[in-house]
């Protein structure tokens, strides 16, 4: 099998890949016999001449060595060979009961998910609902203002993932990573998330997708319950002997995967209480800012914005504050997305975005964070809880006591204004907005921090600082603020037995780093307990 790197082509060119593949391996049409993508990118940096960079695999009639001999000194073809399967042994340890999965988010679902392969029959429990209860309930408090904190952006099946852009990327290089994205077009996906550089499912098309891991996991063996929120863990000599489920139903547990995610805040105290190992992190704050998706087509492509083959185009800012010490970022970027409510607990505005796959909104979003530390928040572990906590409150009583959000335009906020409702888009956000001063409900480090960022941001992106730029307050679930230190091994450094996994455990940043983490402490447990 031969490998083409770097193939470059036109977003123009009308003529099949296999034929352009054949042109370039100087081989005649009829001797391709497959050609696989594993990596399509965008390169717009010339914006008259956008191309598709391709990665490629293809299989041809003609000698691999023949067709490289012919093709001497292109370092963009070699020949590659088939990697063979991994081979996953299970361990002989006995575990006296099966093991339990907590949180039904994607390093949950994809820890249940090897569990059940690999014959373990685990337990599943999600604190919230099936993911077709759980969109109802998100519709009614969109529509209404009615808050569910039992089921909501946060709690429920598939995690906030979910009701997000359903984006793929990651910084994450793990071999393994085929196998998820395997797991996801099995269950729904479309295939293209295997090769696309910046691949996305969309929050219509992901919750299929759940349901259908979730109905796999069934099939498999394993066993799914809602509404069942982890309330206690029993140890015994340093080892996990049993957990509590709703504050009265007792399960002896010797293996427990802690698949929480970044909102959780009650189970993060009863673990502090149960003297789990943990520690405080940095994560970050900001806002929601919603431009055209023109306004960023044209900025990214120029004259060939709009062209069918590039669809909505995204942007990743940062601007680094090095007098101060801090920097602000965008971060979970939506093209043709929607900013949503995102709270988890009464009495709080969170906001995150979200895009269908079509991403066709018209609108793009994109959190502008800016970073915050523990010296921040203070010197306890559970510190940044409040921190999040207290603007949150603030953001919903600027709001109006009533979930709406603050918004605040770009202009106002330069100037030291508020009040203006001369929005460039009709701020997406329900149950609505109410115009105001973000300083009211932000910290000045990070006001100070947007306010110089901003104009940076409009040089790098022509408009991005527009006067009329609606921001939306307060973004605050970027990451979990606390970590659940573990070891290689991927169990707790002081608790045997327990497994932290995903983001809500600090060792992932999205939808893909959370499903490996999940899959890889599955598999290092799997390797150590017979079935």
């Amino acid at each position: 099998m031969l490998k083409i790197s770097n193939f470059r082509v036109p977003i123009t060119e009308e003529t099949p890949l296999a034929e352009l593949t054949a042109r370039r391996l100087k081989l005649p049409a009829e001797a391709i016999r497959q050609v696989s993508i594993i990596r399509r990118a965008v390169d717009a940096r010339r914006k008259h001449n956008i191309t598709f960079v391709y990665t490629l695999e293809v299989e041809c009639d003609a000698p691999p060595g023949q067709v490289l001999a012919r093709l001497a000194g292109d370092k963009d073809v070699v020949q590659v060979t088939l990697t063979p399967a991994e081979e996953i042994i299970p361990g002989g340890k006995p575990l006296p009961n099966r093991p339990v999965v907590i949180g039904a988010g994607p390093a949950g679902l994809l820890a249940a998910f090897m569990l059940a392969k690999y014959g373990y029959k685990p337990l599943l429990l999600e604190r919230g609902r099936d993911v077709e209860r759980r969109a109802q309930d998100i519709a009614t408090f969109w529509q209404t203002g009615n808050f569910d904190e039992q089921s909501n952006v946060q709690f429920g099946e598939g995690g906030a993932g979910t009701f997000s852009d359903g984006k793929l990327t990651t910084r994450v290089n793990d071999p393994r990573m085929s196998q998820v994205l395997d797991i996801l077009v099995t269950a729904g996906a479309p295939p293209e998330i295997k090769y696309l550089h910046k691949p996305h499912i969309g929050t219509d098309k992901l919750r299929q997708v759940v349901k259908n891991i979730r109905t796999k996991i069934i099939e498999m063996g394993g066993q799914v319950e809602f509404e069942s929120r982890l309330t206690a863990v029993e140890t015994k000599n340093g080892r996990l002997s049993g957990i509590t489920i709703n504050d009265d139903r007792f399960l002896p547990c010797e293996a427990l995967f802690l698949a929480i995610g970044h909102s959780a805040r009650d189970t993060y105290q009863m673990l502090y209480e149960a003297k789990v190992a943990m520690e405080a992190k940095a994560f970050a704050i900001g806002v929601r800012i919603e431009h055209p998706q023109d306004l960023i087509d044209q900025a990214q492509y120029g004259s060939s914005a709009g062209h069918p083959r590039l669809g909505a185009a995204d942007y990743a800012l940062v601007y680094q504050d090095r007098a101060a010490g801090r920097a602000a970022y965008s971060f979970c970027m939506c093209p043709g997305g929607l900013v949503v409510a995102a709270a988890s607990e009464a009495g709080g505005v969170v906001t995150n975005g979200m895009s269908l796959f079509k991403r066709d909104s018209g609108i793009a979003n994109s959190a502008l964070a800016v970073t915050v530390n523990p010296a921040d928040f203070g010197p306890n572990i559970l510190d940044g809880i409040e921190f999040q906590r207290r603007y949150e409150r603030l953001a919903f009583a600027l709001g109006g006591h009533n979930y709406q959000a603050p918004a605040q335009t770009v202009g106002d906020l330069l100037s030291g204004k508020s009040g203006s409702s001369k929005y460039l888009v009709t701020p997406s956000y329900r149950p609505g907005v109410t115009p105001a001063d973000l300083s009211g409900c932000l910290p000045d480090f990070v006001v100070a921090t947007l306010a110089k960022a901003l104009p940076d941001f409009g040089r790098k992106i022509k408009g991005f600082d527009h006067p009329g730029a609606v921001m939306t307050g307060v973004e605050t679930r970027t990451s979990a603020p606390v970590r659940i230190i573990r070891g290689q091994d991927y169990v707790s450094v002081n608790t045997g037995g327990l497994y932290p996994v995903g983001e809500g455990a600090g060792y992932a940043g999205g939808i893909m780093s959370a499903a490996l983490d999940g899959m890889n402490a599955a598999i290092s447990f799997i390797q150590q307990y017979k079935v």
